[in-house]
């Protein structure tokens, strides 16, 4: 028997017919006016030809069909009229199917006996006339037997005949029962109390259950649920007086909401940073009122959730200002997990303003406060996981400063802890920010890799920043493989998927890409003006931790073309070396020699390109198979030749 609203044919709606009626007698005529007035859709056919076959005599079966408009656009108020009529000719049964529809579209036999409070055999009659009737389907015997529904519509018809105050004291009912006789539902599903006290008017009550299925949402990576559950929970909160304890349970929803968001809206989204801003301005309310929140970890994760938006939206003052706001408040809780998220922060701060070797220094710190047995379990709460984002970010720092076998070491690790971890938000960013420390060792088969597990992952999640992200490392692989002309529609798709959330941290390291993509297959003014664009990002954000690679490649543009530019080229390797020493970024000091050294030997400057390599190449200690060193080795030999 069909469950749907899609219309049926002529053909298939008199079969409908047919088989209702059985062995019944209905006039072909008053069979052809159903179909006619039913327009084919399957329940309205089912409840059409049942209402008829119920009246008493042939008269009063054509009224009903009469009664009926012929008009596709009346049918599901005349099917709403229909199904009201059959449930008011089931009398008694009519009020347990009432009990149901407020339970849900489906419910246990248990659930409904403790609310509905009827004697046994009463109650069994009234359900046998409901699944006789085809309202009602019935899986399993009572006291384990389970009801569904017939449609959706059937549920709303017999809810529908509840007057306000009835309905709101059974949603009361139905709360208290999950509360008291099935805990373990109510615990493991707190959205389902929170439902029924919404609608039974008990605010409190809803407003705890709704923050309550928000951060088990939260656990299990349901990030679009979550969101949606801590909207809820504040929706009620707002309705009530205001009180010490519902001060903290608005900050927490507010800060769950923050999690949430940045996944599914982005970090930099205008709800993302007005939910951390709301929050923040709670606690200092919550300081001037004398509320001591007495948890150091909800006002780190406020702190966290403002660091993070002036990160995503990059602006590297503000990072650092915030990021020493929050050091400070960690030094006077003299507590680990704010010190060491604080760290964090820090040490991100001064890594992608260009003060690497400090900045990796902290994440060290970081990584060495982080004990797994005490702060793994602290993920929901901190959005990801601690150890997994300093691992993340000290691979890059490694590559920096010369260390490509330990970053990659880093990059494994990381992604190696999320898996353990399996919170959806600290796997994506795990699959994301150490595949830059792959594409910048040029290992296209790993960064693809990454890439597509990322993009399904954040497809899956409904996390757009991530699927954007993912969508640019696939451009960056199809470079590393010469599929360039590729590799330029898809980095620029991801840009422009990036920016469209909000953010604009690693602009500088996007156009760099982009640029080097339009150079190599010959259009120079896409690649001027995608550099120059790196180089604009970079002042404005101070995001410069790529400035010595900006230089580099913007020397390399100047050589390609129909009118090469050597001194202007030359000018920029050796800005690109100044910018690398006073960094300490050895990688890209390797990378500026290596194009200044070929200018040079172009220029038959060959001893003066052999002692501007040679020293940087010896300094290195590991990562001899990476395209990089490969390169500067290579020339070296043709330079000793």
């Amino acid at each position: 028997m069909s469950l749907t609203l899609n219309r049926l044919g002529e053909h298939e709606a008199a079969g409908i017919i047919a088989g209702l009626i059985g062995n019944k007698n209905l006039p072909a005529d008053v069979m052809a006016e159903i179909v006619e007035r039913t327009d084919g859709i399957p329940l309205f056919v089912e409840e059409m030809t049942k209402a008829v076959l119920e009246a008493e005599s042939e008269s009063a079966a054509r009224r009903t069909v009469a009664a009926a408009p012929s008009s596709a656009l009346a049918i599901p108020a005349s099917l709403h009229a229909s199904l009201m009529a059959r449930l008011d000719r089931l009398g008694s049964a009519k009020e347990v199917a009432q009990i149901g529809a407020a339970i849900g579209r489906e419910f246990s036999h248990a659930l409904l006996e403790s609310v509905a409070r009827k004697p046994d055999t009463e109650l069994a009659s009234a359900l046998d006339r409901l699944v006789q009737a085809g309202l009602l389907f019935r899986q399993g015997m009572p006291p384990q037997a389970s009801y569904l529904f017939k449609h959706a519509l059937v549920q709303d018809a017999a809810y529908g005949t509840l007057l306000r105050e009835p309905r709101r004291a059974l949603h009361a009912r139905i709360a208290e029962a999950l509360e008291s006789q099935f805990a373990e539902t109510a615990e493991s599903r707190p959205e389902i109390s929170a439902h029924h006290y919404t609608e039974a008017g008990l605010t409190e009550n809803a407003a705890a259950r709704w923050g309550k299925a928000g951060q088990q949402s939260l656990a299990r990576s349901a990030l679009v649920e979550a969101a949606a559950q801590f909207t809820r929970s504040l929706a009620q909160i707002a309705a009530l007086p205001v009180t010490a304890a519902l001060h903290r349970a608005r900050i927490e929803a507010l800060v769950g909401l923050g999690n949430a968001l940045v996944d599914t809206a982005g970090h930099a989204a205008p709800e993302t940073k007005s939910a951390c801003l709301q929050a923040r301005d709670l606690m200092k309310q919550a300081e001037e009122l004398g509320e001591a929140l007495d948890d150091p970890l909800l006002q780190s994760s406020v702190l966290l959730g403002l660091w993070r938006a002036a990160y995503v939206a990059f602006d590297g003052d503000l990072m650092r200002e915030l990021a020493a706001e929050f050091l400070a408040f960690a030094e006077k809780q003299r507590t680990t997990v704010p010190l060491m998220s604080a760290y964090r922060c820090m040490g991100m701060s001064l890594l992608l303003t260009g003060d690497i070797a400090a900045g990796r220094g902290l994440l060290d710190q970081t990584i060495a406060l982080y004990d797994p047995a005490e702060h793994r379990p602290l993920v929901t709460r901190l959005g990801q996981d601690v150890r997994v984002v300093a691992l993340s970010f000290r691979a890059f720092a490694l590559w920096l400063l010369g260390y490509p076998e330990a970053a990659l070491r880093d990059a494994d690790d990381a992604l190696k802890d999320a898996r353990e971890i399996g919170q959806a938000a600290t796997l994506m960013l795990a699959l994301a920010i150490p595949n830059i420390t792959h594409i910048l060792c040029g290992d296209c088969v790993a960064v693809n890799a990454f890439a597509n597990e990322l993009i399904t992952l954040a497809a899956e999640k409904g996390a757009p920043l991530r699927k954007a992200e993912a969508i640019f490392q696939q451009g960056c692989a199809l470079a590393l493989t010469g599929r360039t002309a590729d590799a330029v529609e898809t980095i620029a798709s991801g840009v422009r998927a990036w920016r469209s959330t909000g953010a604009t941290c690693w602009t500088p390291l996007h156009m760099l890409f982009l640029a080097d993509a339009h150079a190599r297959i010959g259009q120079f003014d896409d690649a001027r003006r995608c550099i120059g664009e790196a180089m604009a990002a970079s002042e404005a954000s101070k995001e410069s931790c790529c400035d010595a690679e900006i230089h580099r490649s913007a020397g390399e543009i100047a050589l390609m073309g129909p009118q090469p530019d050597a001194a202007k080229a030359q000018a920029y390797f050796e800005r690109a070396l100044s910018v690398a020493r006073a960094q300490e970024a050895k990688s890209w000091e390797l990378r500026a020699a290596t194009s200044l050294g070929r200018l040079w030997r172009d220029q038959g400057k060959r001893q003066e390109a052999h002692d501007l390599l040679a020293p940087i190449y010896g300094w290195f200690t590991e990562g001899f198979d990476t395209v990089d060193l490969k390169e500067a080795e290579a020339l070296l030999a043709e330079l000793h030749a």
